[in-house]
């Protein structure tokens, strides 16, 4: 049975638990919050509220995410209440004179995270803005400043938007939750730059990863696993298209679910894991759903409700619901709910998802899938003064009033200074602007036929409030025009392939006609001495003809390879 109650001002909950005491405190803020150009902002405050923790014995962390950041604390009453004590006191007078090292550390942990497939799958859905930013780097800790942390705080790390969970027999006795006052707040708008679903995007990476928005409830939860026990036996065990295949389930905002699904692809088999993940999806959108799977999901589920009550596992997740608006759930209620999901329901589930599917396909098109290509590309150019570049004739920038566009012969790509998400401004010139719509335009004045002139135009025009300053570039990585001496070499290897091809065009067929003649020849009767002189003497010669022609042939071969 879960308690419900406040401390000092905060919503609470308590559950006995057969295992160690346990507790977090929890704040409906994350990554989802933050615009770009302040990204890391939440997850610089959380690291700098557990500096004061640093030297203690028990076991702690924190931890930010999409739309929560949360401290957790194991050990005795006292520890408990020491632990989360200090996070408090942290947070209300942040130490600050550790800003510069943080941010250090933080870089570190970016450059050692290791990057999945999906993880550019909220980019593609959901843009540079909202639940779209968790795609994107911590590029914002540069600019942010103790003004911003302090303003940050004072915004999302309030008693009203905290909740605490209790893992234990009572709340520890010393324990003082001393936060400002503010208000909740809600979970970002869930917003979408893809014009139609379901649609795909041809990805990078050699395996699929498929996600779809479906409504919240067991039925999804169980749909989820469905589609990956369908997955594992389709793909692994009869196909041997995929060796790792995965789906799962994850909570969006108050009502929202995010079903995802990845499978990697053995090597020359990316169009067969393709055309066998959309064959599985499309078994369970039209009610071919295997009554066992639905048996065997629900089984599990229920018997990770059922530990994690027994110790206090679902606390959290009942937790963050609340600061999410959502009422407090008792395990008899979610199994019984869980229990009488039915194959039907699984089926629906699954149409309805097929019909909000992103898919980003293994290195092949997806155009035979009924999804739409996603957008690649911007609508329209901006208005402006173009400038070209040295290395290509069809390419050029153009800079105006209203925004700044890239037009090569692989498309169109604009950003709108109202909706610029972010600018990385690099010493040496470099711009790198971010839309809201994730479509991204490079300026290096290095690669333009009159660099400082446009830089002299683009400068007042960027917007200063998303305008992040980055450390010099190494010399080798700024961009740099070929030499004119490479670009002449290239042009000239470029037109000696040509003549070398129209060659072998001619060369080929003549030394095939002299071989064949040769043999003819070679194999014709023939009467008297003179007639006999005059045939060995054509074949031998055609023979040379032929043997000079093969190794013409092969030179030229080799030249173009």
């Amino acid at each position: 049975m879960i308690k419900q109650f406040e401390v000092d001002g905060v919503p609470a909950l308590l559950s006995p638990t057969s295992g160690p005491a346990h507790a977090g405190l929890a704040f409906r803020v994350g990554f989802a919050d933050e615009p770009l150009y302040r990204r890391g902002i939440t997850h610089l405050v959380e690291h700098l509220a557990l500096h004061s923790t640093g030297g203690a014995d028990y076991h702690y962390n924190g931890a930010t995410g999409v739309e929560h950041t949360y401290f957790h604390m194991q050990g005795s009453g006292d520890e408990i209440a020491d632990f989360l004590t200090g996070v408090c006191a942290s947070l209300r007078d942040l130490p600050l004179h550790r800003l510069g090292i943080e941010k250090d550390l933080l870089r570190a942990e970016e450059n050692g995270r290791n990057r999945r497939p999906a993880d550019q799958m909220p980019m593609w859905r959901h843009g540079a803005t909202g639940y779209g930013t968790p795609s994107y780097p911590e590029w914002g800790l540069p600019a942010i400043t103790e003004d911003d942390l302090r303003a940050w705080v004072a915004r999302f790390f309030t008693r009203e938007n905290a909740v605490l969970w209790v893992v234990g027999d009572d709340v520890p006795a010393g324990l003082r939750l001393d936060l400002p006052s503010g208000v909740r707040r809600p979970s970002p708008e869930l917003t979408s730059t893809l014009p139609v679903t379901p649609a795909w995007f041809a990805g990078g990476h050699g395996s699929l990863v498929w996600d779809a928005l479906v409504p919240r409830a067991a039925r999804t939860s169980v749909f989820a696993g469905v589609l990956e026990r369908a997955m594992f036996r389709e793909l692994r065990q009869e196909g041997g298209l995929s060796y790792t295949v995965h789906a799962g389930y994850d909570l969006v905002g108050a009502d929202q679910a995010l079903v995802t699904a990845v499978a990697d692809a053995a090597s020359g088999k990316h169009g067969a894991v393709l055309g066998g993940f959309v064959d599985v999806l499309n078994a369970l959108r039209v009610g071919r759903v295997d009554e066992a799977d639905v048996a065997s999901v629900i089984k599990k589920q229920a018997e990770a409700i059922t530990h994690a009550e027994e110790h206090g596992g679902r606390l959290p997740g009942q937790a963050l619901g609340l600061l999410s608006g959502r009422p407090v759930r008792e395990a008899e209620d979610m199994l019984t709910e869980l229990r009488e999901v039915a194959a039907a329901e699984v089926a629906a589930t699954a149409a309805e998802a097929c019909g909000t599917g992103l898919l980003m396909t293994p290195r092949v098109r997806g155009d035979w899938t009924g999804a739409a290509e996603a957008p690649t590309e911007s609508g329209s150019v901006a208005e402006g003064v173009e400038y070209g570049t040295q290395d290509n004739r069809a390419e050029r920038l153009i800079i105006g009033a209203e925004g700044i566009s890239h037009v090569s012969e692989h498309g169109r790509a604009t950003v709108r200074w109202a909706d610029c998400a972010i600018v990385l401004a690099w010493p040496d010139g470099g711009r790198r602007f971010i839309g809201n719509d994730g479509i991204g335009v490079s300026f290096e004045p290095t690669l333009l036929t009159d660099g400082p002139a446009a830089r002299r135009r683009l400068e007042p025009l960027i917007p200063d409030a998303v305008r992040v300053e980055q450390p010099a570039r190494d010399s080798e990585r700024i961009p740099q025009p070929e030499p004119a001496g490479v670009a002449t070499v290239q042009a000239a290897a470029s037109g000696e392939r040509s003549w070398t091809y129209l060659k072998l065009i001619f060369q080929v067929p003549l030394t095939l006609v002299a071989v064949g003649i040769a043999v003819l020849l070679a194999m014709a009767p023939t009467e008297g001495g003179a007639d006999l002189a005059v045939t060995v003497g054509t074949v031998v010669t055609l023979a040379a003809l032929a043997v000079y022609g093969g190794i013409t042939v092969y030179r030229n071969v080799a030249r173009i390879r």
